[in-house]
């Protein structure tokens, strides 16, 4: 998987240590990025060493070890602590994914831990996520139809290979690893939809019950919604779920080139 390094910051200073526990014979030290925008005061990175012999294996099992029972004021997301939710999308060793489910082995060396990279930080490791979610919601992410609909016993049928188009955009949780990894997004995310809200636009573009692929098409048709996408593959390098948002962009590209022929 590539790496996505955040760009230097000489704001960023050195913070607070925290030493294991004497007799700690397996320790792992992790540096963590905190800010409080509210305090006035520049980012730092604190140092916390975990006896990994009393800790999951997971980067979140550190975490939360770590607010638990040595810094109660550490602030990040997390819920299902199963690669579901989304909640818990960080930058870990460089690299955007789930805290949840990278695993404390697969990393050499100490652990450096940033919210998602070029978003506005509420606090510590809980990036604003206000605009993503509002681009998302401009998309109309729900099935709308215009024929009428079936009886109350009926349903509105695919057949196996209709709803296989759909599996994998409908896999996506939301994390926002793949936008927040996406040059393009970086610049331009007041205008740029990004990975993610266009995966989901193609979810319901593929998806045979849905009756409005004209509008949909109509509304990604912009230099900057759409177009802005110069295929980096960086999305599609970060996405914990192993899906392909360059592809699914691509197709919908072509989706569009084909109305004008």
């Amino acid at each position: 998987m590539a790496e996505f390094r955040l760009p230097a910051n000489s704001r960023v200073q050195a913070g607070r240590e925290h030493k294991a526990p004497a007799g700690a014979s397996r320790v792992r030290r992790f540096k963590v990025y905190r800010y409080d925008p509210g305090s006035g005061e520049n980012p730092r990175l604190d140092s916390y060493e975990v006896d990994l012999d009393r800790c999951g294996p997971m980067v979140l099992d550190a975490l939360i070890k770590i607010k638990n029972e040595v810094d109660a004021t550490l602030t990040f997301r997390r819920s299902c602590r199963e690669g579901i939710c989304g909640s818990c999308a960080m930058n870990i060793d460089g690299t955007n994914t789930l805290a949840c489910t990278q695993a404390i082995s697969d990393i050499n060396g100490d652990i450096s831990i940033y919210p998602l990279p070029h978003m506005p930080v509420i606090k510590d490791l809980v990036p604003d996520l206000t605009r993503f979610y509002a681009q998302y919601a401009s998309i109309r992410p729900w099935l709308q139809t215009r024929t009428p609909p079936p009886p109350p016993d009926r349903e509105r049928l695919q057949s196996k290979e209709e709803q296989e188009k759909i599996n994998s955009p409908s896999a996506c949780i939301l994390c926002a690893c793949c936008s927040t990894s996406c040059p393009s997004y970086w610049w331009n995310s007041d205008r740029y939809l990004g990975p993610a809200v266009l995966l989901a636009a193609y979810r319901w573009l593929v998806d045979s019950r849905d009756e409005a692929t004209g509008e949909r098409l109509d509304d990604l048709e912009d230099p900057f919604r759409l177009y802005r996408c110069h295929t980096i593959m960086n999305c599609t390098w970060a996405c914990p779920k192993g899906l392909n948002p360059a592809r699914a962009i691509a197709e919908i590209k072509q989706m569009i080139a084909a109305r004008h022929l």
